[in-house]
């Protein structure tokens, strides 16, 4: 579970969401979509409303590992300076 993370819990289930809905398909998250097929969706579902805040203890570790699982495999720290998911990603590319 994120013990870290400087990203408030509503903007990195917005990220996570994004995530999840343009990219999919993208063969690169491949395994990171499969792995996280339940903190992707849980996390679109409470960035658009559709649960709570605050989510279960059990929907927040699915969401907060997904969140981990990116910053990991995209070997950046959660410094709490993205606003969203094209500076998460341009700053993984610049590493």
């Amino acid at each position: 579970m994120t013990e870290n993370t400087n990203t408030p819990f509503q903007l990195r289930c917005e990220i996570l969401a994004e995530l999840w809905l343009n990219y999919s398909n993208d063969p690169n998250f491949e395994d990171y979509f499969e792995y996280n097929d339940l903190g992707l969706p849980l996390a679109y579902s409470y960035a658009n409303g559709i649960i709570n805040y605050p989510a279960t203890d059990r929907a927040t570790a699915f969401i907060d590992e997904a969140w981990d699982l990116l910053l990991t495999g995209l070997e950046l720290t959660d410094t709490g300076n993205y606003e969203n998911l094209d500076e998460l990603l341009a700053d993984s590319s610049d590493e």
